[in-house]
């Protein structure tokens, strides 16, 4: 299966990021893309560095203007893709939701970000209510996908929930980056952890992880902080953790890539975890801490 990666930039003018979202998925779909996956909340600036009420008329219904537009383009180009989006599920009440649309423009599925953070620069509880739909992978034409959003990337639960449930592949949209005030030591840290544990999802779980990454850097409207440098590094893992593609750490990147499915149940076979798992003393996994 060929997968496109876009990792873009993005100011404040909405439709001129939703072209230049347009444009790279029919580059991908150019070089035969099946599946496309953009990164999170792709549509506009990550808004979450201040808490703003007036942000909240940026969220959409689904179905709505996004999968309709993009909608519209699957079915041109007959690529499934994957959105991020602010849902406005009811008054008051907003999701941050991945969709993931079809070849023939239909919605096929949508997951709700389960574990939203509430950090500096990071205030996605004021904006988000968790997710309710679980960890269940969507059904499509090119196979299972187990679609995760950003933080969720942090969790082994989650991978390994969404593997338990057949998902083919894992696939994060994310929206993470660096405050200027961090030492040139602790990012390349905090880097470096980002693709060591989401490898780790690949390894323990036998299967490809996609990980799609903003890029550039976005200002602190507020201006308390110098903003976020969101640190690209977009990349795919097969299912040993080995890195299959790797994109620019600074700079808009468009890639298209080969994932091939069947070697899940090779690497399954030489390294079985599912087999050895100790179901029977996993208790205490839902406390919240062990005393």
């Amino acid at each position: 299966m060929k997968v496109g990666l876009i990792q873009q930039t993005n100011g404040s003018d909405r439709a001129a990021n939703i072209d230049k979202l347009i444009s790279s998925i029919k580059a991908c779909a150019r070089q035969g893309a099946e599946l496309v996956v953009l990164q999170e909340l792709h549509n506009g600036l990550y808004f979450c560095q201040t808490e703003d009420t007036s942000v909240f008329s940026q969220a959409e219904t689904i179905p709505g203007p996004s999968t309709d537009t993009f909608g519209f383009l699957a079915k041109e180009l007959s690529v499934v893709l994957v959105l991020s989006l602010f849902e406005k599920r009811a008054p008051g009440l907003y999701h941050n939701t991945a969709v993931v649309i079809e070849k023939n423009g239909r919605i096929v599925g949508k997951y709700r970000k389960m574990h939203i953070p509430d950090d500096p620069a990071y205030y996605e509880k004021f904006y988000f209510t968790p997710g309710d739909l679980g960890f269940e992978p969507v059904f499509t034409s090119i196979g299972k996908l187990g679609v995760l959003v950003c933080w969720d990337q942090w969790y082994p639960e989650a991978a390994r929930l969404m593997a338990m449930r057949g998902a083919e592949l894992l696939i994060y949209p994310t929206a993470i980056g660096w405050e200027s005030s961090d030492t040139k030591e602790e990012k390349e840290r905090q880097l470096d952890a980002w693709k060591t544990i989401q490898r780790g999802h690949a390894i323990a779980n036998g299967l490809p992880v996609i990980a799609v990454n903003r890029v550039g850097h976005e200002p602190d409207p507020s201006g308390q902080t110098n903003g976020i440098r969101f640190w690209g590094n977009s990349f795919a893992a097969g299912p040993q953790g080995e890195l299959l593609v790797e994109l620019s750490n600074d700079k808009e990147d468009v890639k298209v890539i080969a994932i091939d499915k069947t070697r899940t149940e090779s690497v399954r076979r030489w390294w079985p975890f599912f087999r050895d798992r100790r179901i029977d003393a996993y208790d205490g996994i839902n406390e919240r801490f062990l005393d």
